[in-house]
């Protein structure tokens, strides 16, 4: 082991290999050997960050002297939100520096992919971040945050400190990257929302909402799995015996609203929905951001796909009741915009509408949705409630267990209006046990949901009524109850 510490160039070139992990290595050694190894890994990382900076301001010196500065951050922003071009003329000014230098085999921390790659993100990219968004070893981590000085990185559902660190200088430097040039977001040094290309949100903090030099950058990854139920139930997200329950569910046409917390897999479970619907049916999805991939999901089926936030999203209402879709999908209804939208849409007739919704209690999701969508726009609770009631029909819940890797179906509710006394009632048809990690079934359909099955699809209707009873005989729901709220005392509400 001496030796290794000894000869410079075979240490620095071990390390940079993916199975080994200096911190661990550091930790594993002691006395003046550990000491030895902590001082040269600091040495190398002043002389890299030296190196850095030099090419920083050679660069920026070059620029601003050509008048080109502002049109290099625009280029710098767009590189950091994953345009190819932009991020190759970087890489390319840099190589060709470095070789100009005699600097292509200088040392660089073994959590980029080259010198190359490791300058760029030092001095215009992503920082540390650039590991958990491109290496292979975290294409499963669905997030990653700056907090001050400090880099975390989604490790096994759980966040893990990183090695690598940002300064405050370059923190500073990247948030106003991200915020060049963006008319469409509001920031005033509080908080701010930015997408990359490929969909990635960027969630920003600034220096008024924190405690000083603690901004806050958080990155958010969308990695939608395409999974079909059988998949789901691999990995017991829902019971494998509920799967010909679910198809005929489809078939019917049910409009379905999928909640839950963030990472509960509410937006997963609703690709897997839309992987077997009709694909001779027009859609049209709405996003706020470009996440679901239905053009993959299903490549041959006419869905119109639109991303539209803000003001946008409140204007497009018009032309999507006009259009000729016979479904209409709205990805996550963040606000009483969205779900604005969603209720509209589902409530002009149209039926397999499909949405999702942040909420940890499905059984008042109607008051909850009224509820926002007339803070927003103003209206009378009490005639939203029932519209939300009268629109949706299903409500899939789902949780996240204590090992945050494992997502279960907490919950199937119907929602049941009864037309005639304005009578709200929610019924849980599905139930899971955490203390079996088991799930119950009531056999509880509607009148309305099967006049709804009677129109669209009597063959699936009833072997979605023969299931449901197979399933509550083969797991019966103990102390079974229907709730029902009272909405009575918001008659007249504004």
């Amino acid at each position: 082991m001496k030796n290794l510490v000894e000869d410079k160039e075979k240490f620095y070139k071990h390390a940079k290999l993916k199975e080994f992990n200096l911190q661990e290595y550091i930790y594993s050694i002691t006395g003046e050997t550990r000491e030895k190894v902590i001082n040269m890994n600091r040495d190398e990382l002043a002389r890299f960050r030296i190196l850095c900076d030099n090419i920083f301001s050679y660069f920026h010196s070059g620029w601003e002297n050509e008048g080109i500065e502002t049109s290099t951050l625009i280029r710098q922003k767009n590189a950091i939100l994953g345009k190819e071009l932009e991020v190759k003329y970087f890489k390319d000014n840099i190589e060709d520096y470095l070789k100009r230098n005699n600097k292509l085999m200088e040392w660089y921390p073994n959590w980029y992919e080259d010198i190359v790659d490791a300058i760029y993100h030092e001095c215009w990219g992503l920082c540390g971040i650039a590991q958990w968004k491109y290496s292979k070893d975290y294409g499963l981590s669905q997030s990653a945050k700056i907090i001050g000085n400090k880099i975390y990185f989604m490790e096994n559902g759980k966040m893990k400190l990183q090695h690598q660190t940002i300064s405050d200088n370059r923190r500073r430097q990247l948030i106003k990257a991200l915020l060049l040039n963006e008319k469409n977001i509001h920031y005033d040094q509080k908080h701010a929302e930015v997408s990359m290309y490929d969909g990635t949100r960027i969630t920003i903090y600034g220096e008024k909402l924190v405690k000083e030099n603690l901004e806050v950058i958080i990155f958010r990854k969308y990695i939608i799995e395409k999974l079909s139920f059988e998949e789901q139930a691999k990995k017991n997200t829902i019971p494998i015996d509920i799967i010909p329950m679910l198809k005929n569910m489809v078939s019917i046409g049910y409009n379905v609203i999928f909640t839950g917390a963030v990472r509960t897999g509410k937006t997963t479970f609703l690709e897997t929905w839309q992987m077997y619907e009709d694909t001779t049916l027009e859609g049209l999805m709405i996003e706020t951001g470009a996440e679901i991939p239905a053009h993959k999901l299903q490549p041959y089926a006419p869905i119109i796909q639109l991303v539209a936030d803000d003001e946008e999203l409140g204007n497009i209402i018009k032309p999507i009741l006009r259009s000729d879709a016979d479904y209409i999908i709205s990805a996550e209804a963040r606000d009483g915009r969205a779900l604005n939208v969603a209720m509209r849409a589902a409530n002009k007739g149209t039926r397999r509408c499909k949405t999702t919704y942040h909420t940890t209690d499905p059984s008042d999701i109607c008051y909850d949705i009224a509820d926002e969508i007339v803070k927003f726009y103003g209206g009378d609770l009490y005639n939203t409630i029932f519209k939300v009631a009268k629109t949706f029909h299903y409500v899939f819940h789902f949780i996240q267990l204590a090992d945050k890797t494992k997502k279960r179906l907490k919950g199937i509710y119907e929602i049941r209006f009864n037309r005639f006394n304005h009578e709200i009632t929610i019924h849980q048809i599905c139930k899971y046990d955490y203390s079996k990690d088991s799930w119950q079934f009531k056999y509880d359909i509607g009148e309305d949901k099967e006049e709804i099955g009677h129109e669209e699809n009597e063959r699936a209707l009833r072997d979605f009524k023969l299931e449901l009873k197979k399933l509550e005989e083969k797991h019966p729901y103990n102390n079974y109850l229907v709730y029902k709220p009272v909405y009575d005392s918001l008659r007249g509400s504004n």
